[in-house]
């Protein structure tokens, strides 16, 4: 692949998803700088990777490689933290619920001024829970998607889901 080719194959399949690429970077690591790393080490490693075939589903391929490349990144960068989880029957019965849509212009208020609150708490979940939740919620990947992405069964994948889900109604449900 020459030198136009790459940049071409960059500009159609790793450009247009920066944005998501840098969601993802930044709710895993915890911070814009750390985000904007792992976002050029990944750019780096989707450039070299383009010419090895041909890439189906962009988005999911792109945020793949971030989502590597943020776990290479926190693997040489930090502490390895230990993750308990409470009562499983009791997380997945509280993700079974469904959270309404605001329906007037004071509900949205009241949801805009938690969505800091609801930050903190994304931020605050395990890595395995939160980028499931990010995957999903924020970037709007579908189930197999993540499963890809992530390299578990897509039962898995809902499992954290809602599992991190619980988590956050848990955090949330308490204020």
């Amino acid at each position: 692949m020459n030198d136009e080719q790459a940049r071409r194959g960059f500009a159609e399949v790793v450009l247009p998803h920066l944005d998501d690429a840098y969601g993802l970077a930044r709710w895993l690591t915890g911070n814009q700088t750390d985000a904007e790393d792992v976002v050029q080490e990944a750019c780096i490693r989707a450039l070299a990777a383009l010419g090895a075939g041909v890439v189906e589903r962009p988005r999911a391929w792109v945020l793949t490689i971030v989502r590597n490349t943020a776990f290479t990144w926190l693997a040489k960068n930090r502490p390895k933290t230990v993750m308990l989880t409470a009562d499983e029957q009791f997380l997945e019965a509280a993700a079974a619920k469904e959270t309404r849509a605001p329906a007037n212009p004071e509900d949205e208020l009241i949801a805009s001024a938690g969505q800091a609150e609801l930050d903190a708490a994304i931020e605050a979940l395990p890595h395995l829970f939160r980028e499931v939740v990010v995957m999903r919620d924020i970037n709007g990947l579908s189930y197999r998607e993540i499963a890809e992405a992530v390299g578990a069964p897509v039962g898995t994948v809902m499992s954290r889901l809602a599992r991190a889900r619980a988590q956050l109604i848990d955090r949330l449900g308490s204020r």
